[in-house]
């Protein structure tokens, strides 16, 4: 008998074309997604005289540098340039572009599973560290740095040392107010920063079976804030509905085999795992980050950690500079924290199901500090709007904006302020990463919403309606 494979076995062993020194592999890109940062590795193609192998296999956006506000002016001229060199070059090497003024332009790790781009038992990749995004599908996906980028649309391969596979598994039913940025946020301060080094993650479970496509996405996407190469979870019919009918997804005859295969792509049983991690879903609350990493997390209900309880030297000092730099006191309640402003966006929380939780939170009621949503694409934005979700925002006081990757990453003048404090449902508390000496808590949607509306960090299960 075969020995039993885990799902990353089984999609890692497809795409071997050759083994190499230093135990590294050969391996064939299915998709290849791009954005603006791509734009020096089509650059340097095009100084050697190199063609993309397959053109047809790579998709290109803007999203990092366009900013949301419309009729903004780009920030400088090199950012500007930035954009205009990818839209040049992708036209020049026959690669489909998804520009400034398309309906279908948005953050990449939100048009590729829209558009049908991504699919189970796919390999992935994409100029960005957030591309474990798309391992919410079945697919093996990972962010590779700036030659690599060169390398793939040169090659369609890509050298790559194989990880080790960790488990996580997530049994039994969310509690009310509790959703997958929770459940990321727990699993991260469970293990660490550092603690999914090393390993592909599966995510396993009755708690991820439950969860639509967008809250699986969340999940996947902060998988590289443990550390890990890439985040999966095993395709089933939710993934399959999702996918049926999207523009570039199998039709017809492909359809019925592209199903059957991704039906052998789950682990087997009895596949042996690296490491196994298991949490209750019920264990599990609303959830807010306290510090300058996304491991310093902790229930709203919980308290500011104290350093001087903490037994390890190094940790205690991190603790400690955390502390400082976020103008916390150890031993305040969560919910005590006040906010200066709220950012409901980025890769983890821009999609649909997203924004209809914090949209939940918000009607009826007011913004009592500056607020902003983010739509991920230009169709989440079209879809809310038909939905009336940007009526019940800019009727509490939001800022209802165009698509794009906005205040998350700091790259753009879309930054908060010196010492304001940021409730985001972006993916990195790091200083400095919404704004020099910006203070970030990251949460749920539902959480931000419940910040923007009482101007503190709050329980959104203190607001339910």
């Amino acid at each position: 008998m075969a020995t039993p494979q885990t799902m990353f076995e089984k999609i890692w062993s497809r795409h071997v074309v050759t083994e190499g020194p230093g135990s590294q592999a050969l391996l064939y890109i299915d998709r290849h997604l791009l954005h603006e940062g791509s734009a020096p590795a089509f650059v340097r193609l095009g100084k050697r005289g190199v063609r993309v192998r397959r053109p047809d296999l790579s998709f290109a956006t803007a999203d990092h540098y366009v900013l949301t506000l419309p009729g903004t002016p780009a920030p400088d001229d090199e950012v500007r340039e930035m954009v205009e060199s990818l839209a040049n070059n992708t036209r020049a090497q026959n690669v489909r572009f998804f520009g400034v003024g398309d309906p279908r332009r948005g953050i990449v790790h939100v048009i590729g599973p829209e558009q049908g781009l991504t699919l189970p038992g796919m390999l992935l990749v994409c100029g960005d560290s957030h591309t474990a995004t798309h391992g919410a599908f079945g697919a093996l996906a990972f962010g590779i740095g700036s030659t690599e980028v060169e390398h793939v649309l040169a090659t369609q391969t890509l050298w790559q040392r194989k990880p080790k596979v960790m488990r996580i598994t997530v049994d039994g039913a969310l509690g009310p107010g509790v959703t997958a940025k929770d459940v990321i946020l727990a699993i991260i301060a469970t293990i660490g920063a550092g603690g999914g080094v090393g390993h592909a993650i599966e995510y396993a479970g009755s708690a991820f079976r439950a969860m639509s496509m967008d809250g699986r996405m969340t999940v996947c996407n902060m998988s590289i804030e443990a550390g890990a190469r890439c985040g999966m979870v095993a395709p089933d019919e939710t993934t399959y509905a999702f996918v049926e009918g999207k523009p570039f997804a199998p039709k017809g005859e492909l359809w019925a085999k592209a199903l059957a295969y991704w039906k052998t792509l789950p682990s087997d049983e009895g596949a042996a795992f690296d490491r196994e991690v298991a949490l209750d879903a019920m264990d599990i609350a609303p959830t807010v980050t306290w510090g300058t990493s996304p491991q310093d997390a902790l229930p709203i209900t919980a308290r500011v950690p104290d350093p001087a309880h903490e037994p390890d030297r190094g940790r205690r000092e991190s603790m400690e500079r955390a502390l400082a730099y976020m103008g916390l006191t150890a031993g305040m309640p969560l919910s005590d924290v006040t906010v200066d402003r709220v950012f409901i966006g980025s890769c983890t929380n821009s999609r649909l199901d997203d924004l209809r939780a914090a949209a939940h939170v918000v009607k009826g009621r007011r913004a009592t500090i500056p607020a902003w949503v983010v739509p991920g694409s230009g169709l989440v934005k079209q879809a809310a709007e038909r939905e009336g979700l940007d009526r019940i925002f800019r009727d509490a006081g939001f800022d209802w904006r165009e698509a794009g990757c906005s205040m998350c990453v700091g790259m753009n003048t879309e930054t908060a302020g010196e010492g304001e404090r940021v409730a985001s449902t972006s993916n990195r508390n790091f200083e400095g990463r919404q704004g020099k000496g910006a203070r970030t808590h990251l949460m749920s949607p539902a959480m931000a919403a419940a910040a923007a509306v009482t101007g503190r960090l709050t329980d959104v299960r203190t607001l339910r309606s």
